[in-house]
């Protein structure tokens, strides 16, 4: 039902996780994708060698601790694909730290690649988008960013900033046909959480907390993602969608 046809996504951190769930709903809604890798350059070649006998589709290395370097790659992708008519701001950290403990650098390291990161893409992209009059932004956020996560201070409070960065660019870009929205899955079973979910019992607990008895895949949180970037979605701008199975219940 959703096509894509003509459009071009940019979905960063696309390698793994949610972000290579996006990648690969978005080739079958027929969109061209350019996305970015850190360090997992093998899953980003076997996912364009799967994947481009269907669509355009290209990977490129980005350090997110680089912030002057995303612009000038932005720009690369825009001059191989044309334009970007999709943003899904995916690509974030996820580190322990207790907060009387956590050193300045390890706060800063998770707000500048979670959070500044999210910026400097969108900053990079805006441009273009007001020129061709549309744009789709989807920032990928967190429950922890509406109501905390203890021992995660940093990671929550970059994930609460992408919550208000959403909702003052809505606000801001609408009348350029830009419209901008959020993500906010809670646990979801990826490489990040693997470590935790190691603990089968731990795994066990935190399943059956949910209303649904289901920890989400990242199948679960990208079609939300295509959903937002889709015409079906319009008239939505500014919106944070909850994708937890219920476990949170937040407006």
């Amino acid at each position: 039902m959703i096509d894509l046809t003509g459009k071009t996504v940019l979905i960063t951190g696309g390698s793994k996780g949610i972000g290579e769930a996006c990648v690969r709903l978005f080739a079958k809604a027929n969109s061209q994708i350019a996305f970015t890798y850190n360090s997992s350059e093998s899953c980003a070649s076997k996912i364009v060698d799967e994947l481009n006998s269907i669509i355009k589709i290209k990977a490129y290395k980005i350090d997110l601790n680089d912030l002057f370097g995303i612009e000038k790659k932005v720009n690369k992708i825009i001059s191989e694909f044309g334009k970007v008519d999709i943003l899904v701001n995916n690509a974030g950290i996820w580190k322990f730290g207790k907060s009387d403990e956590m050193s300045i650098e390890e706060w800063e390291e998770t707000i500048r690649i979670n959070l500044t990161g999210t910026f400097v893409f969108t900053k990079a992209l805006i441009p273009i988008m007001k020129k061709n009059n549309f744009g789709r932004i989807i920032n990928i956020s967190s429950t922890a960013g509406q109501r905390g996560e203890p021992f995660y201070s940093h990671y929550a409070a970059s994930k609460g900033g992408i919550i208000s960065f959403t909702k003052s660019l809505a606000a801001e870009l609408g009348e350029f046909n830009i419209n901008v929205n959020c993500v906010a899955p809670g646990w979801v079973i990826t490489d990040m959480t693997k470590n935790v979910f190691a603990d089968e019992k731990y795994k066990e607990e935190i399943r059956n907390n949910f209303p649904i008895k289901k920890i989400a895949s990242p199948e679960d949180i990208a079609g939300p993602v295509l959903f937002l970037a889709s015409e079906l979605a319009n008239n939505i701008n500014g919106e944070i969608l909850n994708v937890n199975g219920g476990l949170v219940l937040c407006g």
